[in-house]
């Protein structure tokens, strides 16, 4: 009996989830399925309809989600124009004759496109890849996988992605802070896209009559100028936060984000010289509703959570480990595996690792198991089968999807080690 009652509020967390990702896996959408998760939760926790209501009405009018709302929509509408204008490509082709040498091409326009955060952004770098790689001895499946990996070796570590904001939001930390600890992601990312899928491209690869290679470069101008929206919107991000943190405590850092992405969005509107027009149109879209959606959803479903006291529920019973556990590993990498998006794992499993860290005594340790956690879900989300990218990606280079899935495995797991490793040397 006493057993049972340890485990009831493990189990009750664990069917909320559980029904969370049936909703995801069958297309019921991830906001929804989020708060479907949420208010179950909070009703198997002993919170009625007009508290559960109540809860989730504050959580959207707090300064807290309205800032990350703003960013959000602001990087995605960022996304979209660079995009549309063509902006993208331009730097592309600006670039290009920098690049000599044809693995570093292959890696670097995956990875150039990556430092937006665009749903489905894999697809848009695919026909880079393909247009490098003409004439290189480089089968399909590799084309494929080498776009797909390198298009996300800076998630954990890049302050413009939705999920890495979503986190030092949660957690109420500089995004400094949290980056600071989180780079040597991109490092294990980078080192093992080499070893597992670029390794085996010669590094002379080219057509017989040198195409891959004989491309002019551009003027180092023409390059700055194609770029200049990225460098306001990534420069400016960082450094307004910086000077904000150290010079205006009172201040909330997301004001620096949200002025850089205003003026790199500005930046992009007059050299392309779009109108209004577009903005409403970007406005209008469904990825942008949805997306906000999802942050909605994520921010009742943390005040639900904290509302019903599901933290200090599981952590009165099990002592803490279990409960750790779960939090910092298992659940982020279920969650990141069903749904296959960074802000999932996030929304769905921080709020729940941040409570039980505090309510345990371990808040000076909140960095290094949202480390870990990060690593966890982030190879959940790269391991999914039912990733977005991974899934487009495939359909574009016209390549199996079960063989080319089986190649990731092995590098997968291999981050998670990595990320358990870091954990470990954060915690000493």
């Amino acid at each position: 009996m006493d057993v049972l009652a340890a485990a009831l509020p493990f189990l009750k967390v664990l069917g909320a989830f559980a029904l969370m990702l049936v909703g995801i896996r069958n297309r019921l959408g991830l906001a929804l399925s989020i708060l479907l998760g949420g208010v179950v939760m909070g009703l198997v926790f002993g919170l009625d309809l007009g508290r559960l209501v109540e809860v989730s009405v504050i959580a959207v009018a707090r300064g807290q989600f309205l800032f990350l709302a703003a960013i959000v929509g602001l990087i995605l509408i960022l996304s979209d124009a660079q995009e549309r204008s063509g902006q993208s490509r331009r730097l592309m082709e600006a670039v290009s004759g920098y690049l000599g040498e044809p693995r570093l091409r292959l890696v670097f326009f995956p990875a150039l496109i990556g430092l937006l955060p665009m749903p489905g952004g894999a697809v848009f770098s695919a026909p880079m890849v393909k247009m490098v790689s003409q004439g290189m001895a480089i089968h399909d499946q590799d084309r494929a996988l080498i776009n797909y990996w390198f298009r996300h070796v800076w998630e954990l570590a890049w302050p413009l992605y939705p999920g890495v904001i979503l986190t030092v939001s949660l957690a109420g930390i500089p995004v400094t802070a949290f980056i600071a600890c989180t780079w040597p992601g991109i490092l294990a990312m980078l080192g093992l896209g080499w070893f597992f899928f670029l390794r085996s491209v010669p590094h002379d690869a080219c057509a017989a009559d040198g195409s891959s290679t004989a491309v002019q470069s551009a003027p180092w101008l023409t390059v700055v100028r194609a770029g200049l929206p990225l460098i306001v919107a990534i420069v400016g991000a960082v450094g307004l936060e910086t000077i904000i943190a150290k010079t205006m405590p009172g201040v909330p850092f997301e004001w620096g984000v949200i002025i850089a992405l205003v003026l790199a969005l500005a930046t992009i509107i007059m050299q392309n010289r779009l109108k209004a027009g577009f903005l409403l149109e970007v406005l209008g879209q469904k990825s942008l509703r949805s997306m906000l959606l999802v942050v909605a959803a994520i921010f009742m479903f943390k005040d639900i959570m904290q509302a019903a006291g599901v933290v200090e529920a599981m952590a009165g019973f099990s002592g803490g480990g279990l409960a750790l556990f779960a939090a910092s590993f298992f659940l982020p990498f279920l969650v990141g595996m069903i749904a296959g998006i960074n802000v999932a794992f996030v929304g769905a499993t921080f709020p729940l690792l941040i409570g039980l860290l505090a309510n345990l005594g371990l808040q000076d340790k909140t960095v290094a198991y949202l480390v870990l956690a990060s690593f966890a879900g982030f190879t959940g989300v790269m391991i999914s089968p039912i990733h977005i990218c991974f899934l487009l990606n495939c359909q574009y280079f016209g390549v199996d999807l079960s063989r080319t899935w089986r190649r990731l495995v092995l590098p997968c797991l291999l981050f998670a080690v990595s990320g358990g490793l870091l954990f470990w040397y954060l915690q000493a």
